[in-house]
């Protein structure tokens, strides 16, 4: 009976644990990166804010570092014309399809003590990840039509 117990407790502990392509996947993201760019699914100007923070131009160069054994980060934006410093950050990784490779991603942003002030979060999907090389893809709705937003990284030594 004993035994019973301890192998129903063993398979109630690997059931809920995360996923090995997650844990792989936050080894990759660990460390520090860059916003290379932002593309939009559709041509044209647009005039996006990003995590109700900056805009485009503003996030494009800003230095991002995931510390994935607590799920924190900080992102910087170093542009003179912008509002600079650091911000933190929570986020998590959760599978969606392995067939796809496309993961569900939560970043929330927060205090310094990350802390989170509001209960505002945002998902995007992690759409390409390797060793040197990161994408993230948030879909919004401009008048009922999907539009596609493009956050592209590159990771830095």
């Amino acid at each position: 009976m004993k035994q019973l117990i301890a192998i129903c407790f063993a398979v109630c502990l690997l059931s809920c644990g995360v996923s090995k392509t997650v844990k792989t996947s936050k080894k990759v993201i660990k460390g520090n990166w860059t916003l290379s760019n932002i593309t939009y699914s559709k041509t044209g100007t647009y005039n996006v804010t990003l995590f109700n923070d900056a805009s485009k131009d503003c996030f494009e160069g800003s230095n991002w570092q995931f510390i994935p054994n607590n799920n924190t980060g900080i992102y910087t934006i170093t542009k003179s014309d912008c509002t600079t410093g650091g911000r933190y950050f929570n986020f998590t990784i959760q599978e969606v399809d392995e067939a796809t490779g496309y993961y569900d991603f939560l970043l929330k942003p927060t205090n310094e003590k990350g802390k989170s002030e509001t209960n505002a979060g945002f998902r995007l999907n992690l759409t390409s990840l390797t060793d040197s090389q990161m994408q993230w893809q948030q879909t919004v709705n401009i008048d009922g039509v999907p539009f596609i937003i493009n956050i592209n990284f590159t990771k830095t030594l």
